[in-house]
């Protein structure tokens, strides 16, 4: 018997001054069997750091052929492709092709330092894509914020995102490594 997913709400008030862009968004995130609060809360990140009424989560870990995010334009073209996590040189080079902008956020620690040392030179070359480091003990801090129903605050400004969750206040700051 296969494992489900389990299903978590949250309630994102987005304020992102960097981009002028405001809203509310009552999302609803599946958390794989095999995905981490971690992982999760990372994919959370990703939506307030681009948020657009469009944005929109991909189908998960099981499928291959989809992001953790993406944005696409009406015409069914795919503006924006996001990445979470530590994804092999050859599927983001097929996202590049793809998508007129690929963005991934890395994190894990050491382990997102010696993926960035082996594939960072060969994505390097690629125009459309952009790659952010989320440090360790803050998508640690970021996973501890994980609860069933949430209610999150995200502000954005000059690319720091400050994180408010009941009495919680947490500073995320990523790490531009390419574009």
């Amino acid at each position: 018997m296969a494992l489900k997913s389990t299903i978590f709400k949250a309630n994102l008030n987005v304020a992102d001054l960097d981009r002028c862009y405001y809203g509310d968004h009552a999302l609803t995130l599946a958390r794989h069997p095999s995905e981490t609060d971690e992982r999760m809360m990372v994919r959370l990140l990703a939506f307030a750091l681009f948020a657009d009424e469009r944005l929109e989560f991909g189908k998960g870990l099981s499928t291959t052929d989809e992001p953790a995010l993406w944005l696409k334009e009406y015409s069914g073209e795919i503006r924006l492709w996001i990445e979470v996590g530590l994804p092999d040189e050859r599927s983001i080079r097929r996202a590049a092709g793809r998508a007129e902008q690929v963005v991934v956020l890395a994190y894990g620690g050491r382990a997102m330092d010696a993926w960035w040392a082996k594939e960072g030179a060969g994505l390097m070359k690629l125009g459309n894509l952009r790659v952010l480091a989320i440090a360790e003990d803050q998508s640690a801090a970021l996973a501890a914020l994980a609860e069933r129903g949430m209610q999150l605050q995200c502000t954005i400004q000059e690319s720091q995102a400050w994180w408010h969750a009941g009495e919680s206040t947490l500073l995320i700051e990523p790490r531009a490594l390419c574009g």
